[in-house]
């Protein structure tokens, strides 16, 4: 199924200064969640953000959030995000069936809420390089397992080109200026 931005939404699940010292690859979750999220932004993508327990963790990493212009943040104690209260009937309510997943950890909140969703009806895109967990063994694992289940991994480049659809467009020249020709050279980790 290509990603359609009418039906999409793109959720940053966790991504909080309290989970950072113990993430592998935390900062690059971080930076690719903020890249998807702009360009999210840029297209009319809504970006929901998450947040574990905040009063223990913390709050959203603040270079994610300073990167979005109008993210909604939804703060949770349970570990699936569509269990608490109010988000599954929001979800509803935004009508956009495609859910693009990221953040931390990708082996206990991320796929906990990408289970959820998938079981719900809702199409989860697993964005590869903007996950994170504590060891990248737990992620890898989380990602098999998500795949089995019925998501699809997805590159962000392969979510924006198919937001865009065309190269022929304002869109298009704006979103390649600001974020697509950066990520040409940036190595990056998968899970």
């Amino acid at each position: 199924m290509r990603m359609q931005r009418d039906t999409s939404l793109l959720l940053i699940v966790d991504l909080q200064v309290g989970l950072m010292p113990v993430l592998e690859a935390g900062e690059q979750a971080v930076e690719e969640a903020s890249w998807m999220g702009g360009v999210a932004e840029a297209l009319g993508v809504p970006v929901w953000l998450t947040e574990q327990y905040p009063e223990g963790l913390g709050e959203s990493v603040p270079s994610l959030v300073s990167s979005l212009a109008r993210p909604r943040t939804w703060r949770k104690t349970h570990f699936d995000a569509h269990t608490e209260s109010g988000f599954a009937r929001a979800l509803a309510d935004t009508g956009r069936r495609q859910i693009v997943l990221c953040g931390a950890e990708a082996h206990i909140c991320v796929l906990q809420t990408g289970l959820s969703l998938l079981a719900a009806g809702y199409h989860v895109a697993w964005l590869t390089e903007a996950m994170s967990s504590r060891r990248l063994e737990e992620a890898t694992l989380a990602r098999r397992r998500i795949e089995r289940a019925g998501a699809q991994a997805v590159s962000a480049d392969m979510v924006a080109y198919e937001w865009l659809e065309r190269c022929d467009d304002a869109r298009f020249k704006d979103i390649h200026r600001r974020f697509l020709k950066e990520r040409a050279s940036r190595p990056l980790r998968f899970a």
